[in-house]
């Protein structure tokens, strides 16, 4: 299955099944996971990069644990919307995983900010340290991610009547 566009990704996504956000680092993978409904996202885990396919069994490990049908992953798009060298290397990430399981739906999902968005909010809100902050920001920017894609989806599904 190639990647898709996120209408083509909530059309492939059976229904009463959770789907996974991606916050892609250089050193770790933020993971958020849905609920059944596709209706609220939840930081999940965080996977500390080391050899690719590792990282990618320990992902599909947590997925088959949630029974996770598809993976958002978050694209670093720059301010005036063009992609730069990481959104490169997060489509690459995504390519390699259908490598791996050729099978799973997989779009990319406009991040600009979701790392500021949540650093703010742990800073503002929470007053989290900056150590703190370091071991939860990449897996709440990845609920962040996908609560984005999940409200585009559920667009997208009220728009076709299946809401």
């Amino acid at each position: 299955m190639p990647v898709l566009d996120i209408e083509d990704f909530a059309a492939a996504i059976p229904d009463y099944l959770p789907i996974v956000g991606l916050d892609p680092g250089e050193k770790t993978i933020g993971v958020a996971v849905s609920d059944v409904t596709l209706t609220v996202a939840s930081p999940l885990a965080l996977i500390r990069k080391s050899k690719f396919t590792e990282d990618a069994e320990t992902l599909f490990k947590l997925m088959g644990s949630r029974k996770a049908a598809g993976i958002v992953i978050g694209l670093p798009m720059n301010m005036d919307g063009t992609e730069g060298v990481r959104c490169q290397s997060n489509r690459a990430f995504g390519r390699n995983l259908l490598r791996l399981q050729p099978h799973v739906p997989i779009t990319f999902w406009d991040e600009r900010l979701s790392t500021a968005a949540v650093t703010r909010v742990l800073i503002e809100e929470h007053d989290i340290n900056r150590k703190r902050r370091a071991e939860v920001v990449d897996k709440m920017a990845a609920g962040w991610i996908l609560q984005g894609a999940l409200e585009r989806m559920r667009g997208i599904r009220e728009a076709a009547g299946k809401v």
